[in-house]
């Protein structure tokens, strides 16, 4: 019988210990997903007009996005390291923003907030970066699950720390900011020691389909769980917000079972020797993560004629492929027009006449949840099953996209509720996909600075399509409505106020735009298909058989 410290010590070192507290980091560290909430407050608070909230905008998708010293710092120091500079740079930019909202500051000009919301949201950067590094490392043959279940978390954890700030559930609007400083460098903290490479822990084995398929079990309670939460909160009394929230606390606990089982009920083994699959080599157990990717060569060879798609790039390889720009372009466009959307629904809901914008944003955390976790297991299952290329699914997921832009510039039926639903639905696959289709096409030695390259398509299509496009529309059409309006009623409004827009009107052109817009990004993609299908067949002839 294996000695019970011994069990304890496997449970320590197992790699689904890692994957799950990679899911509670990731449960809470996406505070970016909350500006939705915030933004009415700060036009509010600040006077700005929507031009200026959608500068705001930027700062928090730049922020978000912009994490190439994330992914170089993973090269250099542990990952509690890197960890440590994300919780800094949250609790300082988010407590900071908190000081001027509340008044607790003089007023500051808009640019001293843009740099507060960049600085805050860019910790985001190193939770993420840590958090798919590491795990995507533990389990190279599972990328698809892995990235969709942590980017889920991500942009779930929105509808959590609202839940969250709602147990203290408080007059002060601000101290919402106040909950996004402090609740996820809490968590994170907690937790930063346990986010690691596990050594000899590489390869597919039997026990993980059943383990992912209860995890994706505990995601579809959770989705639904928040959802009921969600519906029949305005009845619900302090003592009962606070009971659900315990429940939400212990759905997130569940993933716990996993790493338990493997260790306390089974036989546990040597590593290296869990690390062999039958009939594999022993020669094949190379513990390194630069190896886990490509054909069995030297590296003076390797060198001399490049890399090939399916090996190990670095970065500046990696830019010198057509296949890398025509996947960025498309996630430009695609995920560029879906944020877009997301980081307006405020207004949107306000255009319309809904008060309670909050409840939409929730509904945005969730099904962009849902979609990250569908997303990468809709992709694992056109990759393991018709060895196809990943970037099939997020062509589909795209095309989704689309038809709710369009649902919502032709004003149909319930058009509001198709919007918030099918946008976060296809913006949220995006990103369950692209990370680990990018992994597959140019390995895993760079990974964290190829995931950060390819997640500034965000920011790009949030500045193009929400900055330049939207606000520009939404503004035009807030000036013609007050256009009867006496014109010094006008500029008073202009100086103290911002104009208002009401109606469909206000975005509907802008959906119409962005609809084709999605259509060009599903052609893009389809183009990277065609080029990357026989690499594709190659990684995965043994899948096929």
């Amino acid at each position: 019988m294996v000695a019970q410290s011994e069990r304890l010590r496997a449970f320590f070192n197992n790699r689904w210990l890692v994957f799950v507290a990679s899911m509670w980091v990731q449960s809470f560290a996406g505070v970016g997903y909350l500006f939705g909430s915030i933004s009415p407050m700060i036009k509010s608070t600040m006077g700005y007009n929507q031009k200026q909230v959608s500068y705001l905008g930027v700062a928090k998708n730049l922020g978000d996005c912009i994490g190439f010293i994330a992914g170089a710092l993973c090269e250099i120091l542990p990952f509690w390291g890197v960890l440590s500079i994300g919780v800094l740079q949250t609790f300082v930019g988010y407590g900071f923003l908190w000081l001027i909202i509340a008044n607790r500051l003089t007023t500051l000009p808009l640019w001293v907030l843009f740099i507060a919301i960049f600085v805050g949201t860019n910790g985001e950067t190193y939770y993420n970066t840590a958090a798919l590094v590491s795990c995507v490392l533990n389990f190279p043959d599972s990328r698809g699950p892995i990235v969709g279940i942590l980017k889920g978390f991500a942009g779930l954890s929105g509808a959590i720390l609202s839940q969250m700030y709602h147990i203290f559930s408080t007059s002060n609007r601000t101290s919402l900011i106040l909950t996004i400083a402090i609740a996820p460098s809490i968590v994170v903290l907690s937790l930063m020691f346990s986010i690691r490479y596990v050594e000899g822990h590489r390869q597919q084995r039997p026990s993980d389909n059943l383990s992912f398929s209860f995890v994706y079990g505990v995601c579809l309670v959770l989705a639904a769980y928040l959802m009921s939460s969600l519906l029949l909160e305005d009845y619900l009394s302090q003592s009962l917000i606070i009971f659900c929230s315990i429940i939400l606390l212990s759905i997130l606990l569940l993933p716990l079972v996993v790493p338990i089982a493997l260790s306390f009920s089974s036989e546990v083994h040597d590593p290296i020797e869990e690390s062999l699959l039958p009939g594999e080599l022993s020669e094949s157990v190379q513990d390194k993560p630069e190896a886990i990717i490509g054909e069995v060569e030297t590296e003076a060879d390797s060198k001399k004629r490049g890399p090939k798609l399916g090996e190990n790039f670095i970065l500046r390889q990696a830019l010198g492929k057509a296949d890398l720009w025509l996947l960025f372009v498309s996630l430009v466009l695609g995920s560029g027009s879906g944020i877009t959307i997301i980081d307006n629904m405020g207004q949107i809901c306000e255009s319309l006449g809904y008060s309670n914008t909050r409840i939409f944003v929730s509904i945005i955390s969730i099904c962009n949840f849902l979609g990250r976790v569908g997303g990468g297991y809709l992709s694992e299952l056109i990759v393991r099953n018709y060895a196809y290329p990943r970037l099939v699914a997020l062509a589909i997921v795209q095309a989704i996209l689309a038809f709710g832009l369009l649902y919502y510039a032709m004003g149909w039926p319930a058009a509001i509720y198709m919007l918030t639903v099918l946008t976060s639905l296809g913006y949220g696959a995006h990103w369950g996909i692209a990370p680990a289709a990018v992994s597959e096409m140019f390995g895993l030695k760079c990974f964290g600075a190829l995931y950060n390259f390819v997640i500034l398509a965000m920011p790009t299509g949030s500045f193009i399509f929400s900055s330049i496009l939207a606000s520009r529309v939404y503004d035009y059409y807030a000036e013609k409505q007050a256009g009867n309006v006496d014109i010094k009623l006008i500029m008073q409004l202009t100086a103290e106020d911002s104009l208002t827009c009401m109606g469909s009107v206000c975005y509907s052109i802008t959906c119409a735009i962005l609809t084709g817009v999605v259509c060009i990004a599903v052609v893009l993609n389809l183009i990277v298909v065609r080029r990357t299908r026989s690499v594709y067949a190659h990684l995965y002839a043994k899948s096929q058989t």
